[in-house]
Order: structure tokens, then C-alpha cells, then sequence
């Protein structure tokens, strides 16, 4: 606060404070002092009136005498500040008294000295009158001068000398403001002569300061102030003199300047119309990387759309072999085309990222089931290993890092002619909210050299170029995996030397999921002995891992001998096991000798399970008396797996005599609210040699699954009533209640988002596959969930996907013909049945649109999707999808969607109505 202050302010601070500290402490003493005084003379005075009282009235009170008491009362009353005077006789009944009442209570008394006692607004005396007070007044001499004949009382009253010290304060008060105020004055025309000379200080360095150079200050009127003037005048003259030195120098750089910028904005010009060129050269090479990736997928879809309709009619061998070149051909550069296409995507920075929540064991898995058939082809073994301390839960875009990874372990294969392909996922870094992941994909491959290292992330590359035409590649999609792991935030490298195999490894932290409830009930498989016979190293103690997270106490072996020898002893010794797990191959245990295997084992009361390669899951069909119970494909699937095991061990489970042999047909229950959906898949399960039976609600798949036993169901989703997902549920029920083994359960549905494969999953479905489906999709589908191949897979490979169009037609009878098959009357039958329910289908969403009513709405144009699906409407197809993302995901933009929709349906029965033929005829 202090510092705040002027010199005005500090001036008069510095006069007024002590002066009036001081004027203040001595006024207050004085005046204390001089009240005290006039305390003291009061009480003095009261003090001494009681003692002249005393032998006047001495006389008076020893003879009685009330009335010569009365006058001297009255008498005494007319000294200053006697308020009431009273004489008492010795007992101090009173006798005479004059004035008001005494206000002050009567003080104590010895009877032989005066006694006092003040208040706030009097003080009383009490003052003994004894036979020496007479003596004094007639001169008799008493015989005892310590008589007491009586008393005086006198009070004296205060206000008389309050009045007079408030006099006394008021004249002091005023004598110390007068003071005061004077000497305010005097420090008022001090602080000006100081001030002004200041202020004139103050106006000339502010002129300083606006570059007028030229001031110069006047004499001050002081010795101090005029050398602060003269330095400040002489500082002005050099700062004068620097800035005219200063301006020559500055106009001799600005020419120097102004020349060497029209030198650089010359250059500059020219680096940025180079810049503007190369900008606009990507932008072109961007532009027409996609453009052209869309331009070449719309024939090749329709090449190998006919390809494979072709591949249906009569054909020489000769003929045959050409088609299979051809569709070899267009689905690798169709691989290609995808590969541009996201890579495009990458450089125009338009690839966006999904944060959902996934399973990093079951998509490692799922990686390695889909590229089992072709590591398999080549004999190679292929190992997940997941370490215990790794969080399983976590939140990313699984799609894409599924992408990178299937690219890795592809790669692997292309690369390796013998030996085994390792997958291992381990924690870096635990938080509480995030890990730090490490995937590493190692194979024992042919290995770089440091030359093939430098340029393995670069585009169009390969590390080595001569093993591109073996197997093939554009060298896009290590660029591609890169750059999506650098977008997810991670990082990948490799480590590799020739001829010794390679290790590619991605670094990556992801957010951790909220665990869910989802696992498999394990409580079947804690304690049981379960005997593992893997020749594989690592993948025997893969399996093992997989083996104790179910609680089983796993005893492994290299030797299959080794194994029986274990069971014998372990029988003898009273402690048969529970299970045996055989992986067997060709190679390691023919099926002749795992079928002798397998029935010494049952003989023994060991229950048990084979996993061989998905490339001979045929060939060992015959060895176990359940293959849809106790045949699975390698690598092991760790959900498909435990539930094995536990239907295995599972008390009720009684095994059917009978044998399975490889031509068995498959029998599947097929499950769909849309009829043309459901002729579909009945149509191509049927041709393909499966044994199927179609219904067309929940209830009826309940009731068909009460009469006869299936290998595999396929479930629609969504359909009125009790849907796919009630459906599944009670079926789960019923199985737990009757103790017998699950029934593989696929769902199948025209449309869903990212995150509703999981719900599904948690649901008690084993699988799921979108719509449109092909032969190819059901037949792998059939084999991997059940075992049996169906007869004519090999045969039949139509791709049903829809292939890209500039312009989405209202009707497209090549597309229909193609998602029936080529069969012309099946393609026939579900259009009509299309175009017949459209009305209805119209209506029905018009209802619960009106009615505001999301649930039925999203029902009735998933139903709609679903007949598109098979159908070759594409436009309608298209609205429809539209439409069930909006509406699924809540978007504003549900409303649009849903009159395009509307218009959709209109567009295509006005286009049906017109046509003079039909389509299929």
C-alpha cells in the first residue's frame, strides 16, 4: 500500500502520522491525568465536608436534637457536589437527612475512621462521631473521647466534574485537530514545491520517449533537481546524436535489404509454383489410385461373376482348368486392387479408426483359422501363444489390426516351405487403464539380408524381388500395416537373418475393456487329468497353455507311445485319465493307426478328442465315434475347444454307436422369417449334398430340434415373434438340462454393425456370417463347425458379393441370376416374392413410422434387407442398408434415409409393372 503512494502522498504521510501519534498519545495522558485530579479533589472535598459535619453536629446528636440536625443537613447541601447528607444515631437510625435518596449502597465501617465507597455517578461517606467531635465544639471534656454518639452520611455526586472533564476533552480535541490541520497545510506546500518540479521531469522523458529528441528541461529551483535536469538534457543530446546515426546506417541496410528481397521473392515465386506442381502431382496420383482401384473392381467382380456361373455348364476338362486360371487370376488382382485401394485411402488421409471393444485372443485366432488351410497345404504348423499376464479385454479398431496381422502370418506362409509360424502376444508395459502390447509373428522362413531390411516398409517393394514372382504381391501390404499401426499410435518393426526365419513384431498401447461375462463355464474341467500328445514343441506347449487356463492338470508328450504306455499305468494304478487330446497329421499318425489309438483309449474309459490339420479333417472322420464331438481343425480355437472338452466330460454324454464315415451328409436346420432367404440357403445346402430342413420361426426350430438331432444351425437374427437370439438361449437351456452336447449354431443376418459380432458371440452363437452368403461360405462354414464336407465344394466357388457400380440400378437381373446360383427359376421365384410383399413391407414401415415405434421399425426393414440380399435389386438393397445403420446407430439422419427408402420401394414396383417380360424367363 505503501508503495502506491505518491510524493504528495508519502509527504504528507511522513508530517501527519508521527504529529498526530503523538498529539493523540499526549493529549490522551493529559487528559487522563487532569480527570483523575478532579476524581481525587472530589472525594477530598466530599472527605472534608464530612469532617467539618462531625463536631458541628456532635452536640445536636448527643442531646437528640432532630431539628439543629435538620438545618445542618440543609446547610451542608449548599456546598458544590453534595448531593444528600443523613445523621444517624449510633445504631444508624437516622435522624435528620437532606436531599434525595442516597444512590450508593452505605459502605462498612469500623465505628472509629471514615468509610468510603464510590460508585459510577456518586460516592458515599460514613464518618463515626465520637465524644472527641464535642469536645471540639463546646469544650467539655468527655470521659471517654472514643464515645460513638453517632453519625454522618454524605454522598457526593459525580456529574459536576464529568461535566467539567468533558470541557476539558473537547478543548484538547479541538486544540489537536487545529494542529493538525495546520500542519496538513505546511505538508501541502512542501509536497507542490516537490511535486511540480517532478511532474516537469515527467513530461520531458515522456516527450523522450515519443522520439522528440529536441527537449530540453528548465532550471528547477533546486540543486538536487537542477543536476537531475542537466543529466537528463545531456542524455537527450547523445540519444539525439545516436539516432541520426542510427537512421544514416538504417537507410544504407534498407537499400541493401530491398535488393536482396526482390532477389528471394524471385526464388520464392518459383518454389512455390514448383510446390503448387508437386502438390497437385500427388493430388492427381492420389485421385487416380482410387479412382482407378473402383474403375478395374467393377468388371473383375463381373469377370469372376461370370467365371464362376460358367464354371456350371457342360465343360471339357480342358475348359475346366482354363476357368480355374482365369478366377485364380482375377481374385489375385482383385487382392490387388483392395491393397491400392487402402493404400490410396492411407495417403489421402482418409482412413479412419474404429475405438470398439474386442477380444485379442479370439482375434489371433481367428486370423490363424482363416489362413490354416493355406499354411496347412504346405505342412507348416501354426502356434498362438498368449501369455497368462496378457489383458485379453481391450478397446481399438480389430478390423484393421486384424488386417495387419492376417498380412504378417500370410506373408510367413508365402515365405516359409518348412517348419512352423509363431504368433505370441505379451504384455509390455501394465497401467490401469491401458497395456502396452508386443505381437510378434516368427517364422522359419528364408530370412532377410540388411539390404532387403531398408527396403521392406517401402511401397511397391518387396525384399526380395525374384520371390514375387512365386508369390506374387504387389509389396503394398507391409506399407499398408505400417502406416496403420503409426495411425493406431504403435509401431513395427522386423528382425531377420538369411536363411534363419524372421520375426515381424508390432509394438501397441491400446485402452483396456470392461471384462465381460463371456467366457466359457469352466467348472466341468477343473481337477480332470487330460493326456496331450503333440509331436510340435511349441505348439504342445501352446495347447498345454490353453489346457491349464481350463483347470486341467495336463500331462504332455512328443510320442504317442509314450502316451498309451501313461494311460495303461495310470488305469493300473486306479486313476484312469479323464481326457486325451491327440494332434495328429499324416505325417506324425496315420488314420489307421489313430483309429487303434482311439479305441484303446475309449476301451479304457478316456474320452477322446483329435485335432488335425483342416486340410485332412476328412481323412480322419472314421477314427472317433463322434466326429462333430470329438474332431476339430488346428490351430485349436480356444472357445471351440473347452466347449468340446466339457460336452466330452459332461456325465449324460452318451457316445453313438454308430460310425461316421466321410460321405456322411451333414444334416442342418436352416432358420429364416423371409421366405426367399430361406429358399436360398435351402437351395444351395441342398445342391451341395447337405440334408436340410427350413423353418421359418423360433418356435418351429424348437420344435424340429425336439424330433431330430442336427450337426449345424444356421439362425436367422432378427424375425418376429421369438427371435434368433430367444431362440438360441432356450436351445442353450435345453442342452444344459438334458446334459447333451451344443449344437453349432451360426448366426445369419443381412446386416450388422461393428459391435454387434460380439453380442452375438456372448449370445451362445458359434459363428456368424452376413448376408449375401455363398457356397464357398457355407461350405466352410458346414466343414468347420461339423466335420463333413459336402460333396460338391470343390466344385462350386461363386462369389456372391455384388460388384461395384458407378450407378446403382432399380433392377439388375445378372446380379440376381448370380446370387441364385445361376439357377434362372430359383432367381425367378424369390423376385416374385419380392415384389409381392413390397406392398406390405411398405406399409408395415410407414405404421411404425408413424407411430414412432424404433423396434418394429428396424425389424421390418431388416426384414426387407434380408429379401434384397438374394435378390438383384440393388438400389432398394443399398436404401435398405442405409437405413438399418442409421436407425441401429439412433442417427438424425434416420428420417432422409427412411424416405429413400420409401421412394426405393416405389422406384422398383413401378420398374417391375413396366416391364413387358420377365426378368428370368
Amino acid at each position: 500500500m505503501f508503495k502506491d503512494l505518491g510524493i504528495k502522498g508519502r509527504v504528507l504521510m511522513l508530517t501527519l502520522l508521527p504529529t498526530s501519534m503523538l498529539a493523540l498519545v499526549l493529549g490522551g495522558y493529559f487528559i487522563w491525568m487532569q480527570l483523575s485530579d478532579m476524581q481525587r479533589q472530589l472525594l477530598q472535598r466530599g472527605q472534608m465536608i464530612a469532617e467539618q459535619l462531625a463536631p458541628l453536629a456532635a452536640p445536636a446528636l448527643q442531646k437528640g436534637d432532630a431539628a439543629l440536625l435538620q438545618r445542618i443537613a440543609s446547610t451542608a447541601l449548599e456546598q458544590p457536589d453534595v448531593r444528600a447528607v443523613s445523621f444517624l444515631q449510633p445504631e444508624r437510625k437516622r435522624l435528620a437527612h437532606a436531599g434525595p435518596s442516597m444512590m450508593t449502597e452505605a459502605p462498612a465501617s469500623d465505628g472509629l475512621h471514615l468509610s468510603l465507597l464510590s460508585g459510577s455517578d456518586a460516592s458515599r461517606f460514613l464518618l463515626p462521631v465520637l465524644q472527641s467531635h464535642r469536645m471540639l465544639a463546646d469544650d467539655a471534656a468527655p470521659a471517654d473521647s472514643d464515645e460513638l454518639i453517632g453519625w454522618v452520611e454524605l454522598e457526593v455526586s459525580h456529574h459536576g466534574t464529568l461535566i467539567r472533564g468533558y470541557r476539558s476533552l473537547c478543548a484538547s480535541l479541538l486544540l489537536i485537530v487545529t494542529g493538525l490541520i495546520v500542519t496538513a497545510l505546511t505538508a501541502l506546500r512542501m509536497s507542490r514545491a516537490i511535486n511540480e518540479p517532478l511532474w516537469r521531469i515527467k513530461q520531458g522523458v515522456a516527450q523522450l520517449k515519443e522520439g522528440r529528441l529536441e527537449t530540453r528541461l528548465p532550471p528547477l529551483g533546486s540543486h538536487e533537481l537542477d543536476e537531475l535536469a542537466a543529466g537528463i538534457n545531456r542524455m537527450a543530446e547523445a540519444l539525439q546524436n545516436a539516432q541520426e546515426e542510427l537512421q544514416h546506417n538504417v537507410d544504407q541496410a534498407t537499400e541493401d535489404l530491398r535488393q536482396t528481397l526482390e532477389t528471394i521473392e524471385i526464388q520464392n515465386i518459383e518454389l512455390d509454383l514448383a510446390r503448387k506442381e508437386a502438390l497437385e502431382a500427388s493430388r492427381i496420383k492420389s485421385e487416380f489410385l482410387a479412382n482407378m482401384s473402383h474403375e478395374i473392381r467393377t468388371p473383375l467382380n463381373g469377370i469372376l461373376g461370370f467365371t464362376n456361373l460358367l464354371q456350371k455348364s457342360e465343360l471339357t476338362s480342358r475348359q475346366q482348368d482354363y476357368l480355374n486360371t482365369i478366377e485364380k487370376s482375377a481374385d489375385s488382382l482383385l487382392s490387388i486392387i483392395n491393397e491400392i485401394l487402402d493404400f490410396s485411402k492411407i495417403e489421402a488421409g482418409k482412413l479412419m479408426l474404429e475405438h470398439i471393444p474386442f477380444n485379442l485372443r479370439d482375434l489371433l485366432e481367428d486370423v490363424l483359422t482363416i489362413l490354416a488351410p493355406s499354411a496347412h497345404a504346405k505342412q507348416l504348423e501354426l502356434v498362438s501363444l498368449v501369455y497368462r499376464d496378457t489383458p485379453l479385454h481391450l478397446i481399438g479398431d480389430p478390423l484393421r489390426l486384424k488386417q495387419v496381422l492376417t498380412n504378417l502370418v500370410n506373408n510367413a506362409i508365402k515365405f516359409t516351405y518348412d517348419g512352423s509360424i509363431v504368433v505370441r502376444a505379451m504384455v509390455e508395459e501394465d497401467a490401469e487403464d491401458h497395456a502396452q502390447l508386443r505381437i510378434s509373428v516368427q517364422d522359419t522362413g528364408i530370412g532377410l539380408s540388411e539390404d532387403d531390411l531398408h527396403a521392406l516398409f517401402q511401397a511397391f517393394s518387396q525384399a526380395d524381388n525374384s520371390m514375387s514372382r512365386q508369390a506374387g504381391g504387389t509389396g503394398l501390404g507391409l506399407v499398408i500395416s505400417k502406416r496403420l499401426i503409426e495411425q493406431m499410435g504403435g509401431e513395427i518393426g522386423v528382425e531377420s537373418s538369411p536363411d534363419e526365419g524372421s520375426e515381424f513384431w508390432i509394438s501397441l498401447t491400446l485402452p483396456k475393456a470392461q471384462e465381460h461375462g463371456d467366457e466359457v463355464v469352466r467348472s466341468a474341467l477343473n481337477d480332470r487329468r487330460i493326456l496331450l500328445f503333440e509331436p510340435h514343441e511349441l505348439a504342445r506347449q501352446a495347447i498345454q497353455h490353453q489346457l491349464e487356463e481350463f483347470g486341467l492338470h495336463v500331462q504332455g508328450f512328443d510320442s504317442i507311445d509314450a502316451l498309451a504306455d501313461m494311460a495303461k499305468q495310470l488305469r493300473n494304478g486306479g486313476r484312469a485319465p479323464d481326457l486325451a487330446l491327440l494332434c495328429v497329421s499324416t505325417p506324425s499318425l496315420n488314420p489307421e493307426q489313430s483309429r487303434g489309438h482311439v479305441e484303446m483309449l475309449e476301451h479304457m474309459g478316456c474320452r477322446t478328442m483329435l485335432l488335425c490339420p483342416t486340410t485332412e479333417q476328412s481323412l480322419f472322420h472314421g477314427c472317433v465315434p463322434d466326429a462333430g464331438l470329438q474332431l476339430q481343425a488346428k490351430p485349436a480355437c480356444t472357445m471351440k475347444l473347452q466347449k468340446g472338452l466339457s460336452a466330452l466330460l459332461s456325465t449324460d454324454v452318451t457316445y453313438r454307436s454308430r460310425q461316421v464315415t466321410q460321405g456322411r451328409a451333414p444334416r442342418i436346420l436352416c432358420v429364416d422369417d423371409n421366405p426367399a432367404n430361406l429358399l436360398l440357403v435351402h437351395t444351395l445346402l441342398g445342391d451341395m449334398g447337405a440334408q436340410v430342413k427350413a423353418v421359418e420361426s423360433g418356435l418351429a426350430a424348437l420344435e424340429a430340434m425336439e424330433d431330430e438331432e442336427y450337426d449345424l444351425v444356421f439362425m436367422d437374427v432378427q424375425m418376429p415373434g421369438m427371435d434368433g437370439r430367444q431362440t438360441t438361449d432356450e436351445i442353450r437351456r435345453r442342452e444344459a438340462l438334458n446334459g447333451t452336447r451344443a449344437t453349432p449354431i451360426v448366426a445369419l443376418t443381412a446386416h450388422a454393425l461393428a459391435n454387434e459380432r460380439r453380442q452375438l458371440l456372448q449370445g451362445g452363437m458359434d459363428d456368424y456370417l452376413t448376408k449375401p452368403i455363398n457356397e464357398r461360405q457355407l461350405g466352410q462354414v458346414v466343414l468347420k463347425w461339423t466335420g463333413l464336407s459336402l460333396q460338391s465344394l470343390d466344385k462350386r466357388t461363386i462369389e456372391l458379393a455384388s460388384p461395384e457400380r458407378s450407378e446403382i440400378l432399380v433392377l439388375d437381373p445378372e446380379e440376381g441370376l448370380r446370387l441364385a446360383a445361376g439357377k434362372a427359376d430359383l432367381a425367378a421365384d424369390m423376385l416374385d416374392m419380392l415384389l409381392a410383399s413390397l406392398d406390405t413391407d411398405r406399409q408395415a414401415i410407414r405404421q411404425a413410422r408413424d407411430k414412432q415405434d424404433r423396434e418394429a421399425l428396424i425389424e421390418r426393414v431388416h426384414r426387407l434387407h434380408g429379401a434384397t440380399r438374394y435378390c438383384g435389386t440393388p438400389q432398394l438393397r443399398h436404401a435398405c442398408q442405409q437405413c438399418e445403420t442409421l436407425l441401429k446407430q439412433n442417427d438424425p439422419g434416420a428420417e432422409q434415409a427412411l424416405d429413400k427408402l420409401d421412394a426405393a420401394i416405389y422406384t422398383l414396383a413401378t420398374e417391375a409393372r413396366q416391364l413387358s417380360t420377365p426378368p428370368y424367363s
